[in-house]
């Protein structure tokens, strides 16, 4: 039940990190504010396709 997930910063656009979810428990988009290596600060990174 848990996929793997690619999470974009919403900034650059850089696809920085992979995660997994379970799709039956979350069906909408995940967003977590992480560090993002290519802006050098902590934005929201939102789950890509």
């Amino acid at each position: 039940m848990r996929d793997r997930i690619i999470l974009a910063c919403t900034d650059c656009k850089q696809r920085n990190y992979t995660t997994t979810k379970n799709k039956r428990n979350n069906t909408e988009r995940l967003e977590i504010r992480k560090y993002c290596k290519f802006c050098k600060t902590h934005t929201v990174h939102k789950e890509t396709k």
